[in-house]
Parts: C-alpha cells; structure tokens; sequence
C-alpha cells in the first residue's frame, strides 16, 4: 500500500482545500475598480463626540499600628481622555471614521494619596483638507500633517477627601465625583487639498491625462461621468519637488444649481492654488468650454475663476483638433498647450508650465509669511 500510495503522490483534497485560499489571496490583491471606489470614498460625515468622564476621588482615612488618627489620605480621581482629530495624509476619505467616538473615562482615586490614571485620549485621523463645522459654523480647518483638533474635552477629575483637610476640618468625608465629558455634534467635511485642478467637461480627458503625468490610476472609458470621486495624483520633479494634481469629476452646465454630480464636487476645486482647464479640441468652438466652465466656477464661488490657470487643448491627435487650435488661440486670453494625453504629445510643455505655476505660488506664500501645501 505504501508503494502505491507513492506512485499516486498526495491526496488530491490537499490541492482543492490550498486553491480557494489562494484565490482569496488574489482577489484581496486585485485594485478595485472606480465603480467600487464610489463606495468607499466618502467626503461628508456627522460624527458624535463625548469626552471620557472624570475618576470620582477618593475617600479613605490613613491608618496603622500606633498611627490610629493618621487623618484623610484618599486621592483625586484622574481626567477623562479628550478625542481629538488629526490630520494624517495617509488618509485619502472620510470612510474610516466612525459616527461615534468617546474618549476613556480617568479612574477613581484610591488611599494612600494615590490619585487615579487618566483616561487616554482617542485620536480620529481624517484627510488633509477636513472642515470640522458645528452648527454650520466652521470650528476647524486642518489641512497640514500632523494638525490636531480636541473635538471633545474629557471630564475633570473629582476631589478626594484629602483635599478638603484643613485646620477648621482635621477629618473631612466628603469627596466629589468626577465631571462628564464635553458632548458635541460635528460635521466633517471633506476638501480635496491639492496644487493644480483639472476642470472641464465629461470626456475631455482629463483621466487620461492624469494618468499620463503621475502615476494616479482613475478610471478611461468612452463615456461621460466615468471619474466619480476625485482623484490626487503626484508630478514628480528631477529636485525632488512634487505637484499635486486633482482629477476633479466633470462638470456640466447648471452644476452650481446641483446639477450633473453638482456642488459635491465643485468645492473640491475651492483648494486648488491653481486651475488647468482641459478643452476638448475636436469638438465644434472649443472656446465655449472655456466660457461654460469659468461661468459655473464663478457662479459657484465668486474669484474662483479668476485663479492662475493654463488652457490645455487635448485630444491634438485628431484631424479637427488641428484646424481648431488656431481659432481657440484668436479667442483666449490665456496660454493655451495643445498636447494629446492619449500619444503623450507635447507633455513636456505642460509640465515645464506646471512647475512654473507651483514655483509661483510657493514664492507668494512665502512672501505672505505662510508655509506652501508641500507633498
């Protein structure tokens, strides 16, 4: 039997019981897809905070052999832990915080004078560019690494009864509890912070195109709204400077009245320094985009279109792309690139013209006394 068994080799269960823990493996390997992603990224949340409750103080007499009246040695209680946000830019969404936070409570004061622990504080990491609102009142803007908030006080520690001794009082017996911790109702709210926005219409390539300058991987396809979610890709530099770029979902016309995929997004562009309009060059009077686009930001928010920005001119590929670039160029003010996202022409342009953009703005700041968004 041993023999036979060798020239069959193993049981075969043990191949069949190994494969579907490997193909769990990959599937927990596999990128999701944008359609997915919608679910997981999330830019507005109602969260509830409490601080951790205060130790009561305690309430003991210090007594020994030949030491019966040793007098009143209970403790004060510890504070409660406070929660607190912080910024981390590790975070990308709001999808990780939870409705409800609470920080520890401190614990009770015990004899001998020993005062109670307190309780630790529970820190919530949110995104860079997070607005903590309060009855519509914005409370706190955390948009640099490491940046922190107390969303909720703890609770100050009680008093033991060694702290009421005094020479009208040898032998006190009252102590006092501990005091709850600050509740607060907050909204957090989601602002893509990043240096450059890429704004225009569904399909103009603006995907493609940051696909084509970072290494950011938003979903192509050939039909409108395929970008659901902004997306934040990296442009690296030979002296190690980096440029965030935000792949902001398209807009259309009316989005400041909600329409298309609305204000959702539209406020993710009030944090970019600068603006990059992406035109689609083969469609008929591509300067109308242009016109469209800055009317809905202006709409939206007054001075937003009237940040630095650049025209880029995709799709220069196509026949019709050709003819009309010299009429787009008659009727923009601006400095118009015509490049094609898809074959990689003339990339170079733009990204030389993005450093310029960020050097700018980060000589202003500096000049303002302000510290630049650094990636």
């Amino acid at each position: 039997w041993k023999a036979v068994l060798l020239l069959l080799g193993p049981p075969a269960f043990s191949t069949t019981c190994a494969r579907p823990a490997k193909d769990r493996r990959l599937r927990a390997k596999r990128a999701i897809s944008e359609r997915q992603l919608t679910r997981y990224f999330v830019d507005q949340r109602k969260v509830r905070v409490v601080g951790g409750q205060g130790g009561g103080g305690g309430r003991s007499f210090y007594s020994e052999p030949r030491k019966v009246f040793g007098g009143p040695d209970g403790g004060n209680g510890g504070d409660g832990g406070h929660v607190i946000f912080k910024a981390d830019q590790q975070m990308k969404s709001l999808s990780s915080v939870f409705p409800f936070y609470q920080g520890f409570h401190g614990e009770r004061g015990g004899s001998k004078n020993c005062y109670g622990a307190n309780g630790a504080h529970v820190y919530v990491k949110v995104p860079l560019g997070t607005l903590v609102k309060e009855d519509g009142r914005v409370v706190a803007d955390l948009t640099q690494h490491g940046e922190e908030y107390v969303a909720a006080y703890g609770g100050a520690g009680g008093k033991g009864n060694r702290f009421f001794l005094s020479n009208e009082n040898r032998a006190p017996t009252s102590f006092t509890p501990g005091e709850p911790g600050q509740e607060r109702v907050l909204h957090l709210e989601l602002k893509t912070t990043a240096h450059a926005g890429l704004v225009g219409f569904p399909n103009a390539g603006k995907s493609s195109l940051l696909r084509a300058i970072s290494r950011a991987k938003p979903a192509v396809a050939a039909y409108p709204f395929t970008t659901l979610n902004p997306h934040v890709g990296i442009v690296h530099y030979q002296d190690y400077e980096q440029v965030a770029v935000a792949d902001i979902p398209g807009l259309i016309k009316g989005a400041h009245q909600n329409r298309g995929l609305g204000v959702a997004f539209l406020k993710h562009i009030e944090r970019c320094r600068f603006l990059l309009y992406v035109l689609d060059l083969s469609e008929p009077q591509p300067w109308t985009q242009l016109q469209d686009l800055k009317f809905e930001l202006e709409a939206y928010e007054k001075g937003l279109s009237e940040r630095p920005c650049v025209v880029i001119g995709n799709k220069f590929d196509l026949a019709q792309s050709r003819i009309n670039l010299p009429l787009l160029r008659e009727r923009v003010a601006e400095r118009v690139i015509a490049l094609s996202a898809l074959t990689g022409d003339n990339l170079e342009e733009l990204l030389l013209h993005l450093r310029e953009l960020y050097d700018t703005y980060v000589k202003t700041e500096q000049s303002r006394g302000q510290s630049p968004v650094k990636w």
